[in-house]
């Protein structure tokens, strides 16, 4: 009898995870014909936007600013903002934060114009036009936001787009020897020496910004991928960060 119930117990403990490893499959092979049926439609989402969501049943697609939600059945697609009521939690803002920290992170200093201090203690990646009022009133400042140990990386997007005058400027300043030095005087609206080169990387820059969701400029994103849109003055930046960190 005892031994009956051993082999009832082994094909029980079987049948569960023979159970498991079934319904594993079957979540596979349906996030992936969601993803399939996703990046099939829209050509600007690939199958690695398409992730499991917070809610049974339901999808996250975030790409960069691009957060939506679809069926496990892949029928209905729902935009706007999901709360959790309970954790009084942005899930979407959520979601857009940590496809911009993957976004920011994948860029290297190298094809960035970046300012150091001695010592960092905040990074942020900021989005600037060349003749942007207060894009100019924050760069005229970077001696203060450095001595905060704020880091700028600078990424180059003038506003108007490809051919405008800004853009010109944009891959001036790039093609110069001294980018640092260059962005500087650009936006003082000084002469400085510069080149012919493989200015793409504007273009690279500014998919980058429209990607991030930002609506003028400057546009501030931090290390933790919330996006701060406008000027903010060293202290008050320095103190959000430190507060953020907390």
């Amino acid at each position: 009898m005892k031994k009956r119930i051993l082999q009832l117990g082994g094909c029980l403990l079987s049948a569960l995870l023979l159970g498991g490893v079934v319904h594993a499959a079957t979540a596979d092979e349906e996030l992936q014909a969601v993803r399939d049926k996703v990046s099939g439609m829209f050509k600007e989402i690939e199958p690695r936007h398409v992730n499991p969501g917070p809610i049974d049943g339901w999808y996250t697609v975030a790409k960069g600013a691009i957060v939506a939600y679809i069926s496990a059945d892949g029928r209905y697609l729902m935009q706007g903002e999901l709360i959790d009521l309970e954790q009084n939690v942005n899930l979407t803002e959520d979601a857009r934060s940590t496809a911009r920290v993957e976004m920011m992170s994948a860029i290297p200093d190298e094809e960035l114009i970046v300012f150091t201090p001695e010592e960092i203690k905040y990074s942020v990646s900021v989005f600037t036009d060349i003749d942007c009022t207060f894009c100019r009133r924050l760069h005229a400042q970077i001696d203060e936001y450095l001595a905060a140990g704020i880091q700028v990386r600078y990424l180059l997007y003038p506003r108007n787009g490809p051919a405008s005058a800004s853009w010109v400027k944009a891959e001036r300043v790039w093609c110069a020897d001294n980018r640092n030095e260059a962005l500087t005087k650009a936006k003082l609206d000084e002469q400085f020496q510069t080149r012919d080169c493989d200015a793409s990387v504007v273009h690279s820059h500014y998919a980058a910004g429209q990607d991030v969701g930002l609506r003028g400029t400057p546009a501030i994103v931090t290390e933790d991928g919330t996006l701060v849109s406008g000027y903010m003055e060293p202290a008050e930046l320095s103190n959000a960060l430190a507060r953020s960190a907390k």
